[in-house]
């Protein structure tokens, strides 16, 4: 993404995730990435992040304290509307059903932990946010 000076400018994220240590890992990836990350614990405080600035993608813990993701991804829908930010699930409900309800509650992707540069890098391929590395 480019500004009309040709000016490279970064792309934002917002890494939702009650773990520090977590949170620490996906900024380090992202960051990899070409993103400018800023972190929130709890969905309540990802809400306020998401009123303050809009990110452009956001990656979201589903069990946390406060407010949960699947309850931040239902507001953040009704507030925002289905397409902005781009919602990224990366937790460890695996289970068809708990996909399928995160789908439906408006996420773009859905990621499981643990996981790696390449499984993150592969999703925001998929979802366009970046391009393939050169073969």
């Amino acid at each position: 993404m480019t500004s009309n000076n040709a000016v490279p400018v970064a792309r934002s994220c917002l890494v939702v995730d009650d773990s520090r240590v977590v949170r620490k890992a996906q900024r380090r990836i992202l960051e990899s990435l070409g993103f400018q990350v800023r972190e929130a614990e709890d969905g309540a405080k990802a809400l306020e992040a998401c009123r303050e600035a809009m990110p452009e993608l956001v990656m979201l813990d589903w069990n946390m304290p406060v407010m949960d993701g699947i309850t931040f991804l239902r507001a953040a829908r009704a507030e925002f509307g289905p397409g902005e930010p781009i919602i990224v699930l990366c937790t460890t409900e695996c289970g068809f059903d708990r996909i399928m309800e995160a789908l439906e509650a408006g996420a773009q992707e859905y990621v499981m932990k643990p996981f790696d540069a390449e499984i993150i890098g592969g999703k925001l391929e998929q979802l366009g946010l970046i391009q393939a590395a050169a073969a």
